[in-house]
């Protein structure tokens, strides 16, 4: 991994904690696997923990690592450094991603939480006036009591929004291919065609990962069905939108946006989502930052642990499973 994300990962805790499951090659971390010391490192290593900034594992480094049994990240995806090599190799794969889903969910509650009693609107005409507003005359369409929740997507954040909603007086409505109408009853939500979450749904989550089949798949119809004053939720990928008529149905007004991501993930300056007044966007700072970087380092001292006890990983990443994971 980058000696950056090592350093806000790993503390010394966790580093020790680390070397008391395994036999912990010298720091500092590698960064480049092509080096005379790294090739050094690797002609011994079983386990390769790694995290944002790991090189690519492709056939050359797997040829320098000869005893290499498994790939512990400490992060989410594994797409840009687990290569086929890895997969045909039969090396073992683990990954935070279950952990740094904790962290998006608890955003996605707090927004609609907030978005729900508009509360980042009306902060900001307090703001503006110094006057209270008069209470008793807010909207039906303020507050979360039985209000419709869509998820676009069962993944492991939208699993988790899930636990976290149930406490409320929602009503849920989950859209998801891979799922039945039947599993969606277990997890307590209602399972709806896609056009229907967006038609239905008065704060709508997006959790599906990008992949080529979800790239733009919200698209310009289903954003123009989406009910008057509603509000989408984006922590997933920018991509997954339709960046272009998100910002036509913002910009007149027509729905809110939280955005987390963005396509491309940081708009030009001038772009004009920037200056809507019913638009949040934040710096993708959902997932796992500061404190929470620890759960992540636990999670994979934790994998290490049980692989070398030969327990197998918690949280395994299956190769035929690629095509549904970010």
């Amino acid at each position: 991994m980058s000696p950056q994300a090592a350093a806000a990962v790993f503390t010394p805790r966790s580093v020790a904690a680390l070397a008391e499951v395994c036999d912990l090659a010298p720091l500092p971390v590698l960064d480049d696997l092509t080096t005379v010391r790294a090739r050094k490192v690797l002609a011994d290593t079983e386990v390769l923990v790694t995290g944002w900034g790991c090189p690519r594992l492709d056939a050359d480094v797997l040829a320098a690592a000869p005893r290499l049994k498994a790939v512990v990240h400490a992060a989410g995806s594994v797409r840009g450094h687990v290569s086929d090599a890895c997969w045909e190799r039969g090396v073992e794969v683990s990954s935070a991603a279950a952990a740094n889903a904790l962290p998006v969910a608890e955003y996605t509650l707090a927004m609609i939480l907030l978005h729900g009693k508009n509360v980042l609107e009306r902060a900001r005409d307090f703001r503006r006036t110094r006057e209270r507003d008069n209470w008793l005359l807010t909207t039906q369409e303020v507050g979360n009591y039985r209000r419709t929740v869509g998820l676009l997507s069962a993944s492991l954040i939208g699993r988790r929004v899930i636990e976290l909603l149930r406490p409320f007086d929602f009503e849920v409505l989950l859209h998801d291919p891979y799922i039945s109408e039947a599993e969606a009853a277990e997890l307590g939500v209602e399972w709806v065609e896609l056009s229907d979450l967006f038609a239905r749904s008065d704060l709508l989550s997006v959790h599906t990962p990008l992949l080529p089949a979800t790239r733009g798949l919200v698209s310009r119809e289903l954003l123009g069905s989406m009910r008057s004053g509603a509000t989408l939720i984006n922590t997933s990928r920018g991509a997954v939108v339709d960046q272009a008529a998100l910002t036509d149905v913002v910009r007149a007004g027509l729905i809110g946006a939280v955005l987390d991501v963005t396509d491309p993930e940081v708009l030009p300056a001038t772009h004009p989502l920037w200056d809507c007044p019913n638009a949040l966007i934040t710096p993708h700072l959902a997932g796992s930052q500061g404190n929470e970087w620890e759960r992540l380092a636990d999670t994979a001292v934790g994998e290490v642990a049980r692989w070398a006890a030969g327990d197998g990983f918690a949280h395994p990443v299956r190769r035929e499973r690629l095509a549904f994971l970010a």
